[in-house]
Order: C-alpha cells, then structure tokens, then sequence
C-alpha cells in the first residue's frame, strides 16, 4: 500500500548531519557475494549480491542493468546501499547486441524475484537474515523500463514488491518505437503502481556523445516520462551534470560508456549522489526513517552533485 513520507519536528542540525551521511558510504562491513550454477538452489541466472556482514534482519532491493551491461559495473552503488544495512540483489541478464522486446528479462526478474525465498538466506554470511517483506526494485536505463514492466504485472512474482525504483530509465528509442510491452501511455499519473516510485535522471542522457551514437535516454521515452505517469506518492531527482552512464563503476569497458555522452566531473560523485538518494529513499519507504529524503528534497546542494530539477508529489 502507498504511503506519504513524513516527519515529525525535525531540528535542521540532526538532519543536516543525517543527510550528510547518505552519500558517503555506511558503518556496515560488506560482503560481494557472486551466485551461479553451482549454488542450490540454483538461481535462474547468474546473480551478485552485496550484503551487510553483521549479523541482522535487512530489507532487500534488487537492481537490474541496463542494455548490454553486466551488473557488476554497479558494484560501488551495490556496496555504498548495502552498508546501509539492504541487501542488494544484482541478477545478471543474457547479453544480446540486437535490440528486441523486453519480455526475456521480465520473466527472468520475476523468476529471481520468486528464488530469493528459499535461495537468498542459503548464499548469505552467517547470521544475515532477509526481510523479504520489505522489497524494492530497482533498475537503470532498459533495466528501468524491465522494473516498470514487472510492476505493471507484465510478469509474475509470488513476492510483493514495496518500492520502485527507475535510474535513468528508457524505454526504446522515441516516442513512436517504444520496446515491448510498451507501458507510457503519455497520460499523467497513469501507471497503475500502488508504491512509492523514485525516479532519477541524468542531466545528459539526451544528448548524443557525437554524429555517430544517438542518444542513451532519448527524449520522450526517458526519466521525464516516466516521472510523468507516476502516481503520488512519487520522487524526481535529474543529476543536472552527468551522463546515462556515469553511475557505472571506472572499470566499466570504455568500448561500452564511449557509446554515451557522460560529464566532465568525477564519476565517483555521481555514484555517491545516485547510492545516497537511493539509502534515503529506501530507509523512509522500507525502514520508516525519512529524515534524510525529506532534507534532500529540501535543500538539494547538500549533494555532492547538483540536482536540478527536484520534484516529488504526496498527493
């Protein structure tokens, strides 16, 4: 069930200091933990998992990647979240260069989804337990529209999912080829999600690197629209500076972020500002702690990155 964020007479100090916080990495020790065929239960697809070492109940939030990239070119995101105390789920998806519909990587999303029951405490460090009652998803670029899609029940989970969230989400090429399931409508607050939706976009993601590559997040398909059509209550954050691709980690192949215009400042900010909205985000749906969303959305320079525009609607 959706509910507003809010908080009870605040001092601006503790939460300046709580702001603050989010963007550089937690208190918590973490654990990568890479999961393939030689696991039981064997996971659909191969998966990365970044969780807290201390023994506790965390919530989980699984991300998915964008076209053609490899989850752990996430890990610095993946690590900065988990030492929040979440477990994050990163599946890896088959690689193809030829675009097609996303109906392949719904399904396997909603068959990771439906293994973490029985196959997330098994790979866990001793001690960690997961509260799959409290689960978001995640997803960056066409991983973004796959996150949509599931939650739209364009595929089938027997979890339930808390929280979306879209990171530089996109949905095809323009307005006229979208790829499959084709879920903007181009109407206001018109997907049926019954959960708080963060959406962060880049700055940049429209814009072509050169001639030869068209742009990573084109115009009508990309954050804006799909803020567009999330119903309240819902979150609005554009890294003003940065690129479609400048949250991935530096080793990421240059033959892969060449393809996209990217900012001329360091990418480890960029990565710390999309982890530490995430953390806010996730601790005021999951955790019930919202001072640090809220601070965000009122003083945005308190990122290490500027953000602009910032918007969200309760209501």
């Amino acid at each position: 069930m959706a509910t507003s964020v809010e908080i009870m007479n605040p001092s601006t100090e503790v939460l300046e200091t709580a702001v603050t916080s989010v963007f550089q990495p937690g208190k918590l020790a973490i654990e990568v933990i890479p999961v393939d065929h030689d696991t039981n239960p064997t996971p659909p697809i191969p998966i990365l998992i970044a969780s807290p070492k201390d023994a506790g109940t965390y919530p989980v939030a699984m991300l998915l990647h964008g076209f053609c990239l490899q989850n752990h070119f996430y890990e610095e995101v993946l690590k900065h979240i988990a030492s929040f105390g979440f477990i994050m789920v990163a599946p890896q998806f088959h690689i193809s260069m030829m675009a097609k519909g996303d109906t392949e990587d719904i399904a396997a999303a909603a068959e990771v989804t439906d293994w973490l029951t029985k196959g997330l405490p098994s790979v866990l460090p001793k001690g960690v337990e997961p509260n799959l009652s409290k689960l978001a998803l995640a997803g960056h670029s066409r991983g973004g529209h796959t996150a949509f899609s599931l939650v739209l029940e364009h595929g089938k989970t027997n979890l339930k999912f808390s929280a979306l969230i879209g990171l530089d989400p996109v949905a095809g090429t323009s307005k006229f080829l979208q790829i499959s399931p084709k879920i903007l409508t181009y109407e206001p607050s018109s997907f049926d999600i019954p959960m708080p939706i963060l959406v962060i976009g880049t700055g940049l993601g429209e814009e072509k690197k050169n001639i030869l590559f068209p742009p990573c997040a084109p115009k009508d398909v990309n954050h804006k629209e799909f803020y567009h059509e999330c119903k309240p209550p819902c979150y609005y954050f554009v890294t003003k500076d940065y690129g479609h691709l400048d949250m991935l980690d530096d080793d990421a192949p240059k033959f892969m972020t060449c393809m996209c215009k990217d900012g001329n400042n360091c990418k480890d900010m960029m990565r710390k500002t999309v982890a530490g909205i995430m953390v806010a985000f996730l601790k005021a749906v999951l955790n019930e702690e919202d001072g640090d969303l809220r601070v965000i959305l009122k003083d945005p320079k308190l990122a290490p990155t500027t953000l602009d525009p910032v918007e969200h609607r309760l209501a």
